[in-house]
């Protein structure tokens, strides 16, 4: 029997997602913005054979009091198609998936980037698709407020398809550069999308080869209802946050139950659960190493990200008092019920609330590489992921625990891999390459 492997992709903008990571001892204070650092870790990502580098971005810098931002290692950083077009050429395996708002970009602009990327890196890119929850994201964009919840979702759909029509403009064939004849290119083998939508009017095509990878691999990371749907109709992993086996089970049964009626089959989307992993020699290191990083995190951050989850100022509550009731917001709802389901559960008040979220709250796995191991094992054969999009606590130490410790551990266990089984993001994830909607 075929035993199923691990797929790991790793979080890495910010290079930690912990707050006070920056300010723990032996910490790359800049490696969000230097160049040197995430090279090394890039490299060293590829030595302990991860799927791929994922960049998060974000649209807007002043959506925290500034008594908060002035903390925060997450001020600056690069823009993320520079930047992962810099490490393509100093990686040969590791996946480079970028994000790209659906709700303040334009497709043709998405798909030539994209396209670009996976011709640069030798078919490695993945587009991590958002909807962008952050509502001061609008106010660097020329709108006053951000589109509702709904709206962004039925714009995403539509966005996803006129990318990826464009990037089926040619036939794999249609460049035949014959010199003798003097022809470039077949244009027969050239399709014009002319898509007239709701939300676009594109005439296109593309002008830039079809990707190496037919497509980059689609990432999606909604949880909400319709983050799920979209989901199961367009995405080949999702970067999900359940906080619990339970959750992760649930979750996954979920999503996978849904790709049978659109005519996908369960192993053409993978399911990576965001994971915090703090490694140590003892399960006592490991929580006391999270312990100290936890207690990096000044209250001023703390309640900038409590405000943050909650969509609402919570800098005027009452630090030591228990939530108010909390309306609903234009934000992110998941990120509004999974808080407030963690101070009910937890019975915790505004402060430990906001100490919590400043750390990292969601799922964690803190303890030797064998307990480690053990908890990943479990959530692979229980279906409750396909692996995990890991979290390091600090840079790099947190990363060169994980891969020569736990990578070791799950290499022995048959895990995960002992080579990378190709040259492209989607031959490492088990995908198959998308046939050309236009020239079968």
């Amino acid at each position: 029997m075929t035993v199923r492997q691990l797929k790991l992709g790793a979080f890495m903008r910010p290079v930690s997602i912990h707050t006070g990571a920056w300010r723990y001892p032996g910490a790359w204070k800049d490696a969000n913005f230097n160049f040197q650092q995430l090279k090394r870790l890039a490299q060293t990502l590829e030595r302990g054979k991860f799927d791929a580098f994922f960049m998060a971005d974000h649209l807007a810098l002043l959506n925290m009091p500034r008594e908060a931002l002035k903390r925060s290692h997450t001020a600056t950083s690069f823009e993320p198609f520079t930047l992962l077009s810099a490490l393509s050429q100093c990686t040969e395996h590791l996946g480079l998936v970028a994000t790209a708002s659906t709700s303040f970009d334009e497709p043709f602009h998405v798909a030539r980037r994209f396209a670009s990327l996976d011709h640069i890196s030798n078919g490695r890119a993945g587009w991590n698709i958002v909807t962008t929850a952050n509502p001061d994201a609008a106010l660097n964009f020329g709108l006053e407020q951000h589109l509702d919840h709904d709206q962004r979702y039925a714009r995403a759909r539509e966005f996803y398809d006129v990318v990826t029509g464009l990037w089926d403009s040619w036939a794999d064939d249609a460049f035949v550069r014959d010199a003798e004849s003097g022809t470039f290119f077949d244009p027969d083998r050239l399709h014009t999308l002319d898509h007239r939508g709701e939300h676009f009017r594109v005439r296109g095509p593309l002008h830039i080869a079809r990707p190496i990878q037919g497509w980059p691999v689609i990432v999606q990371a909604g949880a909400s209802e319709p983050g799920r749907q979209l989901a199961a109709q367009t995405a080949e992993v999702i970067f999900a946050a359940p906080r619990t086996l339970a959750d992760g089970r649930a979750f996954y049964a979920d999503v996978k139950a849904r790709l049978a009626p659109l005519g996908r089959e369960r192993d053409h989307l993978k399911i990576l659960p965001a994971a915090f992993v703090v490694v140590g020699d003892t399960v006592e290191q490991a929580k006391a190493t999270r312990a100290r990083l936890d207690s990096l995190v000044h209250y001023a951050s703390a309640i900038g990200s409590l405000s943050i989850a909650l969509g609402v100022d919570a800098s005027k509550f009452e630090p030591d008092g228990y939530l108010p009731p909390i309306p609903q917001t234009n934000d992110s709802k998941t990120s509004r019920e999974q808080t407030l389901a963690l101070a009910d559960r937890e019975g915790l008040t505004v402060r430990q609330l906001a100490q919590r979220l400043g750390g990292y709250s969601g799922l964690a796995f803190v303890g030797t590489a064998k307990t480690i191991a053990d908890e990943m094992q479990a959530w692979l054969e229980q279906e409750g992921s396909d692996g995990f999009n890991v979290m390091f606590p600090w840079l790099p130490g947190g990363l060169d625990d994980f891969v020569d410790q736990v990578v070791p551990e799950l290499q022995g266990r048959g895990l995960f891999r002992q080579e990378y089984e190709g040259t492209t993001l989607r031959e490492n994830l088990g995908l198959a390459r998308p046939s050309n909607r236009f020239f079968p």
